[in-house]
């Protein structure tokens, strides 16, 4: 792997540092850096000319923030392109916390995913990331038997109360389970 010269590591953190994306994500500047370098290596290797290498990496600089921003949880894409995400209070989901969905049944479909090679690899490192979390949530704590309760509830499409009944415990244990299991998620995934 290339060492980077203090030259292009200034190069880099000033691209980081002009994009306006960088403004209020201060805080993600060593992941910025990292993703961009990643990114950029096959780039920093094969140029020589600083003003070639400087108009590039400005489009891998804004790629790869936007990578870290939706990884992070802190944008989103939608039709009119990519918005921030908005932050939503705990105390506002429990106010309107709904018994009925504890008997909704979640069916996923198939969706044709986009042609977009950015997005299927987010998509796959997110699935990677969820399922390495899952996995070591598991280790820690097998009696819970948290991927279990993950696959009825999220692959398999069962509800609460079917899960209760296939586990042999009662269906507030199920619920309490699974609001545990998505704090742990997204608690390592840094969204909460």
């Amino acid at each position: 792997m290339e060492t980077l010269t203090p030259e292009k590591k200034l190069l880099i953190e000033k691209c980081i540092k002009n994009n306006r994306k960088f403004q209020n994500n201060e805080d993600l500047y060593d992941d910025f850096f990292n993703e961009t370098y990643k990114n950029a290596l096959s780039l920093l290797s094969a140029v020589s000319s600083d003003s070639t290498i400087e108009l590039y990496l400005k489009r891998i600089v804004t790629s790869s923030m936007i990578n870290v921003l939706k990884d992070s949880g802190r944008l989103r894409r939608t039709s009119q392109g990519y918005q921030a995400t908005p932050s939503v209070s705990i105390d506002s989901i429990l106010d309107t916390y709904n018994p009925e969905y504890l008997n909704t049944r979640i069916i996923f479909k198939n969706v044709q995913l986009e042609d977009n090679p950015e997005d299927a690899f987010i998509k796959r490192e997110i699935l990677k990331n969820i399922t390495r979390i899952l996995n070591e949530i598991e280790k820690k704590e097998p009696d819970k038997q948290y991927l279990t309760l993950f696959k009825l509830r999220y692959e398999d499409g069962l509800t609460q109360n079917e899960i209760a009944l296939k586990l042999g415990i009662s269906q507030s244990e199920v619920s309490k389970k699974l609001f545990k299991l998505m704090a742990k998620v997204k608690e390592n995934l840094n969204l909460g």
